[in-house]
């Protein structure tokens, strides 16, 4: 459904994955890989949000870089240059509403596991974000503090309760930090599962039912808020 497309990165290139629903326009989200890298997995969520309407836009965070082994994914997560991520996902967004395709210059943001992460910080550099959705994110850099204070993003976020990285006791700072700042937010914590449980490449975490009510979810927000 979807193809490969190259946008402006501040002063460079960067490449991302574009789905366009077949009605051919729609609002605009921004889909942010895991620590794999943009796979299969994340190009096909992509086609999901086109298929609900939505023109999706998923930049390549590691310039064509991808694995399937945890060792290796941990050490780009950990690599991964932070304002040049920045600057390709700003250029994704920048892309998105000048795309003929887009049909507003409100944007959603979805991302996973390190994506979701960087969902949240996004919602602070680009006011255009209006509706953000962490699945199972956290911020690993210590460099990266994001300052909520701005943002102009309602949200909404999905957490495993199982979770050693992503863990329930951080969501729940953070829900209560957003609400203190006066933001739209609710989070959702879903029994019985583990981390990327919205992932069906990964057979041992994946939760069917939580996964399709997760996503109903989030269709419905972006559909409210964009």
């Amino acid at each position: 459904m979807g193809e490969m497309v190259q946008f402006p990165s501040d002063g460079s290139t960067a490449s991302g994955y574009l789905a366009v629903p077949r009605s051919g326009s729609g609002p605009g989200v921004i889909v942010i890989q895991e620590w794999w890298g943009l796979v299969p997995h994340i190009k096909d969520v992509a086609d999901r949000f086109a298929s609900a309407g939505f023109v999706a836009l998923a930049p390549d965070l590691y310039d064509g870089h991808a694995t399937t082994e945890p060792d290796e994914a941990g050490k780009a997560m950990m690599n991964l240059e932070l304002q040049r991520a920045a600057n390709h996902m700003a250029g994704a967004v920048d892309f998105l509403i000048g795309h003929d395709a887009t049909t507003s210059d409100r944007i959603g943001a979805v991302g996973f596991c390190m994506g979701g992460g960087l969902v949240l910080w996004l919602s602070t550099l680009k006011p255009e974000i209006t509706a953000c959705v962490p699945f199972y994110g956290a911020i690993p850099w210590d460099s990266m503090q994001p300052d909520y204070t701005d943002a102009q993003a309602a949200y909404m976020g999905h957490y495993a309760e199982n979770d050693g990285w992503a863990t329930q006791d951080g969501a729940r700072k953070l829900e209560e930090h957003l609400i203190d700042l006066g933001k739209d937010v609710i989070f959702y914590f879903y029994e019985n599962t583990d981390h990327a449980f919205f992932n069906d490449d990964r057979a041992e975490v994946y939760d069917e039912a939580a996964s399709r009510l997760a996503w109903d979810r989030t269709i419905d927000f972006f559909r409210d808020r964009l």
